[in-house]
C-alpha cells in the first residue's frame, strides 16, 4: 500500500470483518483495549465497531496525555503563568482543560500570559526574543512528545538561554498499562497497542504483558485497515493459543525503538518515584522529571508550585472511562452537561479524549449499525 485512501477500502475492510467473524468461538465474549487515544478516534470515525460481531467489545485506555493530567497539576501550571513575568506557552489542546482554578483560557482572562504553540522550539524562540520574561514551557505528552522537549532543553543549556525553563509532565506508558492489568475493575483479552508512543521505546518493553499476564498485544497504526488487521491478529493468536507482542505498524515503528531518542530522554529526564494519574491515582515509576544536571531549566525548581491535589468534580467519570470501565456515553453527564463547548472533564477537552470521540462522531447508545457487515 502506498496511499491513505488504500488503508480506508472499504472491500478490504469487509473481508477482514468476515475473517474477524471466523474466528470468533461460539458463545464466546471478547473485550480488547485500544490503549491510544487516537486509535478510539479513528474507531469511531470511521464506524469500526459495526465491522465487528457483537461478541467483540472495544474499551479505550489511558493513551490520552490530556486525559490523565490531574486537575492539581493544571492549578500548578496556572499558579506558574500568574507570576510577574513569566510567559507561559502550551499545546493547543491543554488551554481549555479544567483545573481547580479553571483553564489555561480563564487564567490569560485573568491577566496572565499564557500562549499557544506548536512545539516546544516555538518556546524557545519565545524565550529568545524576551530575553527580560520567564518563558515556561507546559510540556506534556507520553514518551511520544519527551524527545522534543529533551532536545529543546539541550539547545536552550547549548544556547545559554537561562529565560527557558519547561514544566515537565511527561508519562510513561508502560507503568499505566501494570496498573491497569493489576485492577480488578476490568478483564481483558488482549490490546491494541499504541502507536505513536511505540515509534518511541519499540516493542520489547510490551512483553511482560505476554510473559506475565499471558495478554496478546499488537501494535497498531492509526488507518481504518490497521485497527481492523490488529484485531485480527489479536483473535488469531487467541485461537491458537499463542500470547505474544506482534507488530502490525512495521511500516512505521522499530521493534527496538528509536535509539536516539531514547538517548535524549534518558541524558535529560528520569523517573519520577511516583505521580498522580487522573482516574488511575498515583502510580511509581510512572512519569519523567528533569535531571538535577538541567536544574536551571526546571520550571519546578525555579518557581514555588503549591503541588496540591484538587478532587474531580462530583459528575465527573473521567477516570472510570479513562480505566475502561465505562463507556463515555454511560457518563451522566455526557452529552448534556459536558460538551466540548462546556467540557467538564478532560475526556471532552482533548483530540484524542474518548468522550470527544464518541460526542463527535454521534455514538450516544449502546446501538451498532448492523448494515456494514452485511
Amino acid at each position: 500500500m502506498r496511499f491513505v485512501d488504500e488503508y480506508r477500502d472499504a472491500d478490504k475492510a469487509r473481508a477482514l470483518s468476515a475473517r474477524i467473524a471466523s474466528l470468533c468461538e461460539p458463545g464466546r465474549e471478547y473485550k480488547f483495549m485500544e490503549v491510544c487515544g487516537g486509535h478510539t478516534h479513528t474507531i469511531y470515525k470511521h464506524g469500526l465497531e459495526d465491522y465487528l460481531p457483537e461478541t467483540i467489545t472495544l474499551v479505550h485506555g489511558p493513551g490520552c496525555p490530556v486525559c490523565v493530567i490531574p486537575m492539581g497539576r493544571v492549578d500548578d501550571a496556572i499558579h506558574i503563568a500568574e507570576q510577574p513575568g513569566v510567559v507561559m506557552t502550551s499545546f493547543g489542546d491543554m488551554m481549555r482543560v479544567p483545573g481547580g482554578r479553571g483553564s489555561f483560557f480563564d487564567s490569560k482572562a485573568r491577566g496572565a500570559e499564557i500562549r499557544m504553540v506548536y512545539s516546544p522550539l516555538d518556546a524557545l524562540k519565545v524565550a529568545r526574543q524576551n530575553p527580560d520574561r520567564q518563558v515556561v514551557f507546559m510540556a506534556i505528552g507520553f514518551e511520544t512528545t519527551a524527545p522534543s522537549t529533551a532536545m529543546t532543553v539541550l539547545r536552550a543549556a547549548a544556547e545559554g538561554i537561562g529565560n527557558f525553563s519547561v514544566f515537565c509532565n511527561h508519562v510513561t506508558i508502560i507503568p499505566a498499562i501494570k496498573a491497569i492489568l493489576d485492577s480488578p475493575d476490568l478483564r481483558l483479552d488482549g490490546f491494541v497497542g499504541p502507536g505513536h508512543v511505540s515509534t518511541i521505546i519499540g516493542c520489547r518493553p510490551y512483553e511482560f504483558i505476554a510473559r506475565d499476564y499471558g495478554k496478546p498485544l499488537v501494535v497498531a497504526g492509526f488507518e481504518p485497515l490497521d485497527i481492523l488487521q490488529s484485531i485480527y491478529m489479536l483473535l488469531l493468536q487467541l485461537a491458537e493459543g499463542r500470547s505474544e507482542v506482534e507488530n502490525q505498524y512495521s511500516r512505521v515503528v522499530p521493534w527496538q525503538g528509536n535509539v536516539r531518542a531514547l538517548r535524549a530522554i534518558s541524558e535529560v529526564m528520569e523517573l519520577r518515584p511516583y505521580f498522580e494519574w487522573r482516574g488511575l491515582g498515583f502510580i511509581s515509576h510512572s512519569a519523567l522529571r528533569v535531571r538535577d544536571r538541567y536544574a536551571a531549566h526546571d520550571a519546578e525548581r525555579i518557581f514555588q508550585i503549591p503541588g496540591g491535589r484538587v478532587a474531580d468534580p462530583k459528575a465527573c467519570q473521567c477516570g472510570e472511562v479513562l480505566k475502561g470501565v465505562l463507556k463515555p456515553w454511560e457518563c451522566k453527564v455526557f452529552g448534556t452537561a459536558c460538551t466540548p463547548e462546556t467540557p467538564i472533564g478532560t475526556c471532552m477537552v482533548s483530540s484524542e479524549g474518548a468522550c470527544a470521540a464518541y460526542y463527535n462522531f454521534g455514538r450516544f447508545s449502546r446501538e451498532r449499525v448492523r448494515e456494514a457487515t452485511r
